[in-house]
């Protein structure tokens, strides 16, 4: 079945370039066309097909759920145009935030397609508590073994962005470098057309099947961040 048709491309291409809040109003039907009612439908079967690989997945197809908004928040981003041309659509299991949980996620753009899995930014709170759980050898080599194995699917990882090994971390350790990661997710990227294709939802089904076991080890590794209000006040488990 294809979900999304070529158009949507083109629409994206024609927002980029009129990225204006009076242009997006008068074209508000071509985003709902293209865009927004296709993702409602995508989420719905998609979400159903993932339940072979995570019975508990959540696929909301509502904005600020598995949509993601096309009106940027300005007040947190260094790009100032009101609208996005790059749209996300994510599917996660846990009771926390959706971009701290273990997830399937997708964007595509007039650039590219995006194809990830795991968490691609950690919270103060997650990186706290990944830093934690891979202090434990075991689960330090599980992840090691799991990202050198996606590797050798042509899966990319981001690069460390840290310097300096935090407190608690032995840089003469075999898995310290993992200590250095602010964010753990696998991805691909493909052609910006790839989100045409008639077989989108299989397509998607088989990578995010290999990726798999890095959406585990992140659910687990989840399990134990301890979450905490602004004041530091403990609030729940993810």
């Amino acid at each position: 079945m294809q979900f999304f048709r070529c158009e949507t491309l083109k629409f994206l291409s024609n927002l980029r370039a009129n990225n204006t809040k009076e242009w997006f109003v008068a074209h508000r039907n071509e985003y709902e066309d293209l865009i927004l009612e296709p993702s409602k439908i995508f989420v719905e079967e998609m979400g159903e097909e993932l339940i072979a690989l995570v019975p508990h997945i959540k696929a909301i197809p509502k904005v600020n759920h598995s949509l993601f908004r096309i009106y940027r928040d300005i007040r947190l981003s260094k790009d100032k145009t009101p609208m996005k041309s790059r749209i996300g659509i994510i599917f996660w299991r846990g009771s926390g935030k959706r971009l701290q949980s273990a997830s399937f996620y997708l964007h595509f753009s007039p650039d590219e397609l995006l194809v990830a899995s795991g968490i691609r930014g950690f919270s103060k709170d997650s990186l706290e508590g990944y830093r934690e759980y891979i202090k434990e050898e075991k689960h330090a080599k599980e992840l090691e073994q799991i990202m050198r194995d996606l590797r050798t699917k042509d899966f990319q990882f981001p690069d460390p962005k840290y310097k300096r090994y935090p407190r608690g971390f032995d840089k003469n350790s075999p898995f310290a470098h993992l200590s250095l990661y602010a964010s753990m997710y696998a991805y691909k990227r493909f052609k910006p057309n790839t989100i045409c294709r008639n077989d989108l939802n299989q397509f998607l089904f088989e990578i995010w099947e290999d990726a798999l076991p890095l959406f585990e080890w992140i659910y687990e590794m989840s399990l134990t961040v301890e979450v905490r209000d602004p004041k530091g006040k403990s609030l729940s488990l993810s």
